[in-house]
């Protein structure tokens, strides 16, 4: 996909100052698995268990991952963000690109309980996307795509940067950083406290 080639570097260039040196890393939402195995290759001594909701989704990274044999991309999982229960026990690091705007907000809600109940104090929660900020115009792209995205489903659109971080507090998280990123999009550092 255009995106992923476009995206992929410069979020790896940010994950290389969040991400452990070694452990298990969750992707949340990995979509069609491009992103798992760009970052898996990125990133050898990391395992990454990518996850998505959508069979079509798991299907597409078990297809990368067959085709190119990693040893550091684990299968992948059916994970919902909104469940109670994931499959997944514990993790090192959570990343999360570019679902907080193209879900529900129980979605959201949903992956900052999972992050809290998985990672241990100290570990980083990493989410990308496009969001709103307090104080700062949203370019037209965003509002234009804030547009489809509510078209689509009027429970999805560009959340408030401000709204996602109090609610990330409010399940033990703290912001660290928050990072410009090309396509007007944001990388949102927040760690375990």
């Amino acid at each position: 996909m255009p995106h992923v080639a476009r995206n992929a570097a410069p979020i790896a260039e940010v994950l290389r100052t969040v991400l452990p040196e070694r452990g298990l890393v969750l992707e949340v939402a990995s979509g069609t698995g491009e992103h798992a195995l760009h970052f898996a290759r990125e990133f050898p001594n990391l395992l990454w268990q990518p996850s998505d909701p959508e069979p079509a989704a798991v299907r597409s990274t078990e297809a990368w991952r067959a085709d190119v044999g990693l040893s550091n991309l684990l299968p992948a999982l059916s994970l919902d963000a909104r469940a109670h229960d994931w499959p997944v026990e514990a993790a090192d690091a959570l990343v999360c690109i570019n679902m907080v705007h193209i879900s529900p907000w129980a979605a959201t809600v949903g992956l900052l309980r999972g992050a809290e109940r998985l990672l241990a104090p100290g570990a980083p929660l990493y989410l990308y996307g496009a969001y709103r900020q307090a104080g700062v115009a949203t370019a037209p792209s965003n509002e234009a795509f804030d547009e489809s995205l509510r078209a689509r489903n009027p429970d999805w659109g560009l959340r408030e940067l401000e709204a996602v971080v109090a609610a990330a507090e409010a399940h033990g998280f703290a912001l660290e950083a928050v990072v410009p990123m090309p396509a007007n999009n944001l990388s949102v550092v927040l760690r375990k406290g």
